[in-house]
């Protein structure tokens, strides 16, 4: 079956923007979305020459505020510009939380955990930095909410080999896909993403 890698961060406005989009593309051609949590911010960030967005140039924090709205405007998906929990003070909980879920109920039930989680941050006003938070979250999707959060020491391992795995893709971003060898950066680029699944069924 045809595999994408998706890497993403649980507080990234853009992954939540094309997260649904990328399980529908995916379903359209049979793909499969392989759901890989990474330590953006503390690790591929500092190594690619990724600049948080608090330390970030003013003119390039306030066009990501007009791309965002423009998107969300565009997709038709609710996002809160200034959310009240963001920056997250350390995204690490959500992280391990989803690839605890990776490890005890399977990708396709994560994959719905994701979305929950990223609704949280631009949608409804959650901490995702917050323990009870977290966990009434995955509760709400069907999942143990306790049992994830208390699994991360064991999920923290998935995480290092997803990082590890994500620079030699040379990833410096999210959200990033990589489909067949090829690398696509960022939501926008998901119709590229299509075509190279289309292609491929010629």
């Amino acid at each position: 079956m045809k595999t994408i890698e998706y890497y993403f961060s649980p507080q990234s406005p853009w992954s939540y923007l094309g997260h649904e989009r990328l399980l529908a593309i995916a379903a359209r051609h049979g793909a499969q979305v392989d759901p890989r949590p990474i330590a953006l911010s503390k690790v591929i960030f500092p190594n690619s020459g990724g600049v948080p967005l608090p330390q970030r140039a003013p003119q390039r924090q306030a066009y990501r505020l007009v791309e965002l709205k423009r998107w969300s405007d565009y997709l038709g998906l609710p996002l809160n510009l200034h959310p009240k929990y963001f920056p997250v003070a350390d995204d690490e909980p959500a992280t391990l939380m989803i690839a605890a879920a990776i490890n005890q109920a399977g990708k396709g039930q994560a994959l719905g955990l994701m979305l929950a989680i990223y609704k949280a941050v631009w949608v409804e006003e959650k901490n995702i930095a917050d323990a009870d938070t977290l966990i009434a979250i995955a509760d709400e999707c069907g999942l143990d909410g306790r049992a994830l959060y208390d699994a991360q020491d064991d999920a923290r391992a998935l995480v290092d080999k997803n990082t590890k795995i994500a620079m030699e893709r040379q990833v410096f971003g999210a959200p990033w896909y990589v489909y067949d060898g090829e690398s696509f950066w960022g939501q926008d680029r998901l119709v590229f993403l299509d075509r190279a699944l289309a292609h491929a069924m010629t």
